[in-house]
């Protein structure tokens, strides 16, 4: 098969490997195609824990496709199945899944993408940040996570304040439902627009979901008095300082919205495929690049540079 190997900082070769087999309790999935994520942008810069080259694949963890085979134990899984997988090394033409790692993908989604992870990794941040109707939810970085937030949210009846940089993801928040957009250009301006639009009360609730310390520092601002404020952000790039003065004194509650138990994952996976089947959400709009295998390099620089009205990169393999 070809897959595709992160050989140095910057650099994406194709190379010819075998086939993986799947061992007992494992499927391999031929896959269509694989979302790029905003942590594939460490390695492909380069950190000092990094080694290179990388595996073959092995950037690649929301990739979706059709089994054409399967290991000793599996049931309930044939040779034919589309699903959605959280599995490792799916920029590649084929990748092997724990059999209760993957999920069907129903008729009604046929022929469309689904970057199962991110998806379910939404559902799971909204679950963990506990948002009830009527409260008042600001969403700092209007990206897939917080695009597909600020329609969950939404939803449940929670005033949405969605705070970003470009006008592009300003307009999309409003598509997904959010009340109020504020330009993210100015620390102390956004924080006299949030206290008019509350009373000064401020926020019940606050997703950060940039990744960075600016948006870190403004979420502890905006969250208001015993509410609290959800981390979906990626910081993986160095430690963080944060106002503890701040944040004891508000009485707040601080949830790392990362979640490593895979039945969770699995949970957040399931009930993206239910909404999206039935239309409660359309992705679509967010999928804005498409590109194949020998140009991940391409959707890599994308995904940092974010051109246009870019939201997501997708890696089409069919």
């Amino acid at each position: 098969m070809r897959a595709a190997v992160l050989d140095k900082p910057g650099v994406i070769r194709i190379d010819e490997v075998a086939a993986p087999a799947p061992g007992a309790g494992e499927v391999r999935i031929r896959l269509e195609g694989c979302g790029v994520c905003a942590s594939n942008l460490e390695p492909w810069a380069g950190q000092d824990w990094m080694t290179y080259p990388g595996e073959a694949g092995g950037l690649g963890h929301e990739g979706w496709g059709t089994i054409d085979a399967v290991g000793a134990g599996v049931d309930g899984l044939a040779p034919g199945d589309r699903v959605a997988a959280l599995s490792y090394r799916s920029f590649a033409e084929y990748d092997v899944a724990a059999a209760d790692m993957v999920a069907k993908l129903p008729p009604a989604l046929a022929g469309q993408p689904f970057p199962g992870e991110p998806l379910g990794c939404a559902f799971n941040i909204f679950h963990r940040s506990n948002i009830r109707a009527g409260q008042t939810v600001a969403i700092i970085g209007i990206g897939f996570l917080g695009a597909v937030l600020t329609k969950l949210a939404s939803d449940a009846g929670a005033r949405v304040i969605a705070i970003s940089r470009r006008q592009e993801s300003l307009d999309l928040a409003r598509h997904y439902g959010a009340a109020a957009t504020i330009a993210m250009h100015d620390h102390c301006a956004i924080i006299d627009e949030v206290k008019a639009l509350t009373g000064e009360a401020m926020c019940e609730r606050v997703i950060e979901a940039v990744g960075k310390q600016w948006p870190l520092d403004l979420a502890g601002e905006l969250v208001g008095f015993g509410g609290r404020l959800v981390i979906a952000g990626y910081h993986q790039d160095g430690p963080r300082q944060v106002s503890m003065q701040s944040w004891n004194w508000k009485g707040i509650d601080v949830i790392n919205a990362h979640e490593r138990d895979p039945r969770v994952q699995m949970r957040g996976l399931r009930e993206a495929i239910d909404a999206v089947a039935s239309g409660r959400l359309d992705p679509a709009p967010l999928y804005t690049h498409r590109y194949g295998l020998d140009q991940l390099g391409e959707a890599l620089d994308a995904t940092r540079d974010k051109p246009g009205a870019f939201v997501k990169a997708l890696v089409v393999l069919a």
